[in-house]
């Protein structure tokens, strides 16, 4: 174990039992450990030293504290948090499985309709943070944990712990508060941020998560954050043709240099994508770059509705179902007295396989 891994277990031996390191990044190491009162594994995230010299106590607790009672379905609660021997930590779930920049590292191009499910998870976390009061300011595919195909959006509260009082200081640590790939024109600038901030980062995902690479990169931070301050958003067409013109005009729209640009809310960006996505029609989807048919759209459906919760206590069946589906049962009949759920199990049959299937 790491000199920093024996310093956190000596600090927390009475609460949290630290098994290995499982991940890095810009601002904190993450440990998977075991939580001793309550007999689970938890992801405990611990700041590095230098920035929690930079930020202090005070004010990362106060920021941790403010967001500790977000509660919904896709967003990650927190459990704990504190200041173990000047060691600045929190606690999360452990999440088996992978990252959405995980899978996207992987896969590239995501299929459409998925895409477009993920994104609109994700904007409904964001959505609800933001009637709470919190922005999250570092919306990234790192930041967004995927349990059984659901996006659960992580480390809500860190990047305004990060910011504000100790932004001078932390100039010196050499930390930027965001993510330059998909930091807003005015958070590079270092101006006061609200949701739209969020939203811009949220388009510049699902662009990625289309076009299978960020809408603006480049050799360093800087050249990248110049590109979003001054380059106009890339025709995503040129590299998908199969992405409803709605949805492109929408992420064009979504990153506007000028947040009084943008659509107001995420409230309001949910329901333009869900009309956008509706309107993939069977049979043809006119690409946004020519309005042609494009080969093999008899493939795609009109995606069933978004229900506003998750199917739960199904998976085996839903499994089940898929498997018959793929080994080519023909038609397959759910039956049950009224109020058990049938509806609600073909809409999720239909979202896991329904692009599979032409007709």
């Amino acid at each position: 174990m790491s000199d920093l891994g024996a310093r956190l277990s000596a600090a927390l031996v009475d609460h949290y039992r630290i098994e290995r390191e499982i991940g890095e990044g810009g601002a904190a190491t993450v440990w998977l450990a075991h939580d001793l009162k309550h007999d689970r594994p938890v992801a405990l995230k611990v700041l590095r030293p230098d920035l929690a010299h930079a930020v202090g106590p005070e004010r990362f607790l106060q920021e941790i504290r403010t967001t500790a009672g977000l509660r919904h379905p896709h967003i990650l609660p927190l459990y704990d948090s504190g200041d173990a021997d000047g060691l600045l930590y929190y606690v999360m779930p452990y999440v088996e499985g992978e990252s959405l920049g995980d899978r996207m590292e992987r896969e590239g191009q995501l299929p459409v309709d998925e895409a477009l499910r993920l994104a609109d998870e994700i904007a409904d976390a964001l959505e609800y943070a933001h009637g709470q009061g919190v922005v999250h300011r570092d919306v990234k595919p790192a930041n967004v944990l995927l349990e059984n195909g659901r996006a659960i959006v992580a480390d809500f509260g860190i990047a305004a712990a990060l910011s504000g009082d100790g932004s001078a200081r932390l100039t010196r640590t050499g930390t930027s508060v965001g993510t330059p790939l998909y930091m807003s024109p005015e958070q590079a600038s270092g101006e006061v941020v609200d949701g739209r901030s969020d939203l811009y980062s949220l388009a510049c995902m699902t662009y990625e998560m289309l076009a299978g690479e960020p809408p603006f990169t480049g050799r360093t931070a800087m050249a990248i954050l110049a590109r979003h301050l001054m380059d106009p958003v890339p025709n995503l067409t040129t590299v998908r043709a199969s992405v409803p013109a709605g949805v492109v005009g929408l992420i064009e729209r979504s990153m506007a240099k000028a947040p009084v640009d943008r659509v107001a809310t995420m409230t309001a960006w949910r329901d333009e994508l869900r009309r956008s996505w509706a309107g993939i029609g069977a049979g043809t989807l006119e690409s946004a770059a020519a309005g042609t048919a494009r080969a093999g759209a008899d493939r795609i459906s009109v995606p069933p509705p978004l229900p506003p919760t998750d199917l739960i206590g199904r998976d085996r069946l839903v499994e089940d179902a898929v498997r018959q589906l793929r080994d080519g049962v023909r038609v397959l009949s759910l039956t049950g007295v009224g109020g058990t759920g049938k509806t609600r199990f073909a809409i999720e049959l239909i979202r896991r396989v329904g692009g599979e299937f032409g007709g």
